[in-house]
């Protein structure tokens, strides 16, 4: 028996802080907001694999860097949408702020990024991904949701 399951598409994001900085990349040649600033490390979770490790695996493919999945903390997890009705446009993304590493940050995929660098909280570049700017104005604010919703237009969404 086959059913048709609505589906989303689940990616983790890590923000990485330095006290009061974030480090951001500036994203190009991806297809996907290119010319914005966004986490430093993100993708998409892999089958078989925990949001947890994908967070890992992202910073160490687009960082260089080796995180403990223990110094992983949740911020929030992100229900979004583009509205396009596709297939792929509801997406589910988890957010993880991370402050021990081991490694230097560095550019791993000069294709996919032109630039790294910190920023602080209150002080973040233009332009940003809109649903990520929504996590990281939260986080300067000193209270992130446990759930955000993004792009759904009602009064719990883009907050």
């Amino acid at each position: 028996m086959s059913i048709d399951r609505f589906q989303v598409i689940p990616a983790a994001y890590v923000v990485l802080r330095r006290d009061h900085e974030v480090l951001l990349q500036l994203r190009r040649g991806t297809g996907y907001m290119d010319g914005h600033w966004a986490c430093a490390a993100a993708g998409h979770v892999e089958a078989g694999e925990s949001v947890h490790a994908a967070a890992a695996r992202e910073a160490r493919e687009e960082l260089g860097i080796a995180i403990d999945l223990a110094d992983l903390v949740g911020l929030t997890g992100m229900h979004r949408t583009n509205g396009t009705g596709e297939a792929i446009d509801e997406r589910v993304d988890w957010f993880f702020e991370c402050r021990r590493w081991s490694g230097t940050p560095a550019l791993q995929e000069a294709d996919k990024a032109a630039d790294l660098r910190w920023f602080p909280l209150g002080g973040l570049p233009d332009p940003v991904v809109p649903h990520e700017l929504v996590v990281l104005s939260a986080l300067a604010a000193g209270h992130v949701p446990a759930v955000t919703a993004y792009g759904f237009g009602d009064a719990s969404a883009d907050a």
